[in-house]
């Protein structure tokens, strides 16, 4: 599928920065609309049964993020460009881009090229309502660039590198180039415990909920979801 419109963008723009609100209660479903519409989108997700049983969201917060995707992206499926057109938004000071690409891919699951709703959703319900080892490991996955299994000092130089670029100059005046080196090194000499170059998902988990400083760092992306 082609993907989203510079509408869709937009749209889906405004979606993310509704989330919040609906999470906090203040975003209402429409009345007299008590099931989702799934007429006219190229893609329609799994029943709503199964997606309330496999996330943090009730039927209604469901229907009203189904609601949203569906009429500001009516293919159902969202690309990479248009997620990166989100973060740009956000982001307007520097590069977002790469973290988008690096997000965009711990979103899509399947690893099609395309963020399917239930992707959507099983993604957002992890970040936002999940248990903390949920949110570690949602982390790690992001981390772990090739899927191996492992974060090596090269995958996280990168994301950290991408973070550094999307915050832009006015977060950080006085950004050296080896500050995201840095910072990788200090990571790793309180990771990686048996110090064979690479974190596994257990030295990870131990690390972060052993040091809050690093839990924070290693979390920096809820605070841009």
């Amino acid at each position: 599928m082609a993907g989203c419109s510079s509408r869709c963008r937009d749209g889906l723009l405004k979606l993310v920065q509704s989330i919040q609100r609906l999470l906090s209660g203040t975003l209402a479903k429409d009345k007299g609309e008590d099931e989702l519409e799934m007429t006219m989108v190229s893609h329609r997700p799994e029943g709503l049964q199964q997606l309330e049983a496999q996330t943090n969201f009730s039927k209604q917060e469901l229907q009203i993020l189904y609601r949203g995707f569906k009429n500001e992206c009516p293919s159902g499926v969202v690309n990479e460009d248009t997620f990166k057109h989100i973060y740009a938004q956000f982001f307007p000071h520097g590069d977002a881009s790469t973290y988008a690409h690096y997000l965009f891919n711990a979103f899509d699951t399947t690893n099609n090229g395309s963020i399917k709703f239930e992707d959507f959703v099983m993604g957002l319900s992890t970040l936002l309502r999940g248990t903390l080892r949920d949110k570690l490991e949602w982390t790690f996955h992001l981390y772990d660039i090739n899927r191996d299994g492992y974060i090596n000092r090269e995958e996280m130089t990168e994301i950290v590198r991408a973070i550094y670029d999307m915050m832009g100059k006015y977060t950080y005046p006085a950004l050296k180039g080896d500050v995201p080196q840095q910072h990788v090194d200090a990571f790793f000499q309180k990771m990686d415990k048996n110090k064979d170059g690479v974190v596994t998902l257990e030295e990870f988990i131990i690390a972060c909920q052993e040091d809050e400083m690093m839990m924070s760092s290693m979390q920096l992306f809820e605070n841009v979801m």
